[in-house]
């Protein structure tokens, strides 16, 4: 069931209006809303809502039998039993045939054919996501960052909640599981908030990401050696701001859902082009995966504790991770090694420089830019280098995009190849697509309230008026929205 379908517009007016009205017995209300998460879930697929039941069950007792345990030994054999379980399971559906593909390979190179048990693997739909929240439970649990939950019902709503189901944000436990003891609360801040972002979100996908995948990345990245240098770049550009358009879009929506039921999720997004550093762009994109990997994989290996070697191999194994876990092939995996080479080269030239300019947080929009720069640098020269960051990391992020959308690894070095061959003009670097992408980058650089400001000036509009708005918008985009509602990015993940 996609956001932008009718089919989900119905269905969640029957979440929203039978959910207020049980808004004074919050347990029956937190009943229904699992009712209708699995409902959700099983509109794709009914056969994959029994696995997610399972590592539902699995998490809530490891919680459980972590939160009961008396000795440190036990508290750690549990949390490995916890996160092997987790692990299995999500690398059973995602890697299985990618593990016996390359060892069939390698078989073949040495001569030693087999038959290997293929099997034919459907892969369930936002399998990553609740995998990954289910080991943060029992991770924090562990650590005693928050408690064991005696309820099952909020373990299972925790992890099922359909706004962020299949494709994020990644919510942490501490964040939602007050909420749900909470009595849930619908104030204007929250639907003029929530409406903002369903619209924006929508715009977002349905506009721009959809006309640039229809119109020209999907033309290019699926023969690149038919075209030239100029329409590679342009595509190549397109596709960051597909890429970001289409899972900020789904992110925005999500967030907007949750807030009209009444819940509050963080950011998952914050003007991520803007960055002048590749630590400052994992700070602003997909912050809650950004943030999952620095807290349960790269702290764990270490973090910055041993020295600069220790440190440089955290990140890059972190960033490796992070690209296998994208997905099951070797371009993800070249995808994670520029990232993860890239931030160890920018730690190592930054550890060069002596302190961060005064401005930089304000400039990086209260995120801090990651860009080390002399306390006594004059101010045009702290713009200038903060400028040349902008566009190497931009770059270094196009490069890396490259390897991330090529269906394999030759068709990406026959991008790359492209590339240099500017002999021919380009066939789609017509003023409508190359304004839509410029105007889409240079958003980046507006101020980062500013859904926050308009979300506060719609408070004072009436239930009305909102709803005129939502329905007015909706029919808006849908009027210049391409035909056809293609899939989410991210769902494949």
């Amino acid at each position: 069931m996609l956001f932008p379908t009718l089919d989900f517009a119905l269905f969640f007016l029957a979440v929203f209006g039978i959910s207020w009205e049980m808004r004074t017995r919050p347990e029956a209300r937190k009943v229904f809303l699992l009712a209708a998460s699995y409902f959700f879930y099983s509109y794709w697929d009914w056969r994959f809502a029994a696995l997610l039941a399972g590592s539902s069950l699995i998490n809530y007792t490891a919680g459980r039998l972590i939160g009961l345990s008396g000795t440190q030994r036990e508290r750690k054999f549990l949390l490995g039993i916890a996160v092997t379980l987790n692990l299995a399971i999500l690398g059973f559906f995602k890697y299985y045939g990618f593990f016996l593909d390359s060892l069939a390979h390698v078989l073949a190179q040495a001569g030693l054919e087999r038959d290997l048990p293929f099997l034919e693997i459907i892969l369930p739909v936002g399998i990553s996501f609740f995998t990954f929240q289910g080991i943060s439970y029992v991770t924090d649990v562990y650590r005693r960052q928050i408690k064991a939950v005696d309820s099952p019902l909020d373990v299972f709503l925790y992890i099922s909640f359909f706004p962020q189901l299949v494709a994020g944000p990644i919510v942490r436990a501490a964040d939602f599981l007050p909420q749900l003891k909470a009595e849930p609360r619908l104030d204007r801040s929250l639907v003029s908030l929530g409406i903002l972002l369903i619209l924006v979100g929508l715009f977002k996908k349905m506009v721009i990401a959809n006309y640039l995948a229809s119109e020209l990345v999907d033309q290019v990245f699926f023969d690149p050696s038919a075209f030239a240098g100029p329409d590679l770049a342009l595509a190549v550009y397109a596709y960051a701001v597909q890429i970001y358009c289409d899972f900020s879009g789904y992110s925005d929506i999500a967030i907007g859902v949750a807030a009209l039921l009444g819940y509050r999720f963080r950011w998952n997004f914050n003007q991520p082009y803007r960055a002048a550093s590749l630590k400052e762009f994992w700070r602003r994109w997909h912050i809650s995966l950004s943030e999952w990997l620095r807290d349960y994989l790269y702290k764990p290996l270490g973090g910055s504790r041993g020295g600069s070697f220790a440190t440089t191999r955290n990140l890059f194994l972190t960033m490796v991770l992070g690209g296998i876990w994208h997905g099951a092939a070797w371009t993800f995996v070249i995808w994670g090694l520029i990232h993860g080479t890239s931030l160890a080269v920018e730690r190592l030239v930054m550890s060069f420089k002596t302190a961060p300019a005064p401005s930089a947080a304000v400039a990086a929009g209260g995120y801090g830019s990651g860009t080390i720069v002399s306390l006594d640098e004059p101010e045009e020269s702290w713009w200038f280098s903060r400028t040349l960051g902008v566009l190497v990391t931009f770059h270094i992020v196009c490069l890396a995009w490259i390897f991330f959308r090529a269906e394999s690894l030759d068709v990406a070095l026959a991008y790359i190849k492209g590339l240099t061959n500017w002999s021919a003009p380009g066939e789609f670097t017509q003023p409508f697509l190359v304004a839509l992408v410029a105007a889409s980058l240079a958003a980046h650089f507006l101020p980062g309230a500013m859904v926050m400001s308009a979300a506060k000036a719609l408070e004072p509009v009436g239930p009305i008026g909102l709803g005129f708005l939502l329905g007015f918008g909706i029919l808006l985009i849908k009027a210049v929205a391409p035909e056809g509602t293609a899939p989410f990015i991210y769902f494949q993940f």
